[in-house]
């Protein structure tokens, strides 16, 4: 049975390959992204994407009408966009720092307050993180950033679980190692990591389609490295 997925971060990476992952199965995809250029291009009658960035307030309303006017119902919210940077800490402006956050945190605080009213108990909201934003785990230098709002997500999904347990959806969180994406080329230039975006998001959608029946209020690490 077709259910209906949105995804943000779908120009590149992983999130491009999410988009034809559940496109090829017949899903609907609402395919979310600054850039909705390399989406469109596929050319899915299954597919609508359009324009869409985290920090405009007017891009959420429009998530609000597409969803109304076409589908009533959201089975799964994949928050994927992400914003890397990899910058010595005492170089890191307020504004550095106000930039990641508003992508990786509220951005995903926003967009998932949203679309919880469209979803039902069963219902799944699939929060990408990163190992850099788990406790214990190794840390980097460069990624105060990024690696501190991978690790209020986590938080935020614990909390999201517990306040909406009763209702649905169910929330979990996947904290991935090293994937092979441009995002991760821009920030570390030369790195090979060992998963390809196509691995990881082949991962992400059995996850995204099944992982509620497991877990709610869980954070996955997703790595093949350690530590």
């Amino acid at each position: 049975m077709s259910k209906n997925i949105i995804i943000t971060g779908t120009s590149r990476g992983m999130g491009f390959e999410l988009v034809h992952l559940f496109a090829n199965e017949g899903h609907n995809v609402l395919a979310l992204s600054r850039n909705e250029q390399p989406v469109n291009n596929l050319h899915f009658d299954n597919i609508t994407s359009f324009s869409f960035d985290l920090n405009e307030q007017d891009d959420y309303d429009k998530v609000d009408a597409f969803i109304k006017g076409n589908w009533t119902q959201v089975d799964v919210l994949i928050n994927n966009a992400g914003l890397l940077l990899n910058k010595p800490f005492a170089e890191t402006s307020i504004q550095d720092f106000e930039a990641v956050y508003k992508t990786n945190v509220f951005g995903v605080a926003e967009l998932t307050r949203k679309v919880i009213p469209y979803m039902k108990k069963d219902g799944h909201v699939v929060t990408i993180s990163s190992m850099g934003g788990v406790q214990g785990s190794m840390k980097f230098p460069g990624l105060a950033a990024y690696s501190s709002s991978k690790g209020a997500v986590i938080t935020l999904t614990e909390l999201l679980a517990e306040e909406y347990k009763d209702s649905g959806p169910c929330f979990n969180v996947l904290a991935l190692g090293a994937v092979q994406t441009e995002m991760l080329e821009e920030a570390f230039p030369g790195y090979k990591a060992p998963t390809s975006a196509k691995e990881m998001a082949e991962y992400i959608h059995d996850f995204a389609l099944n992982g509620h029946q497991y877990y709610n209020g869980k954070l996955l690490q997703v790595s093949n490295s350690t530590p």
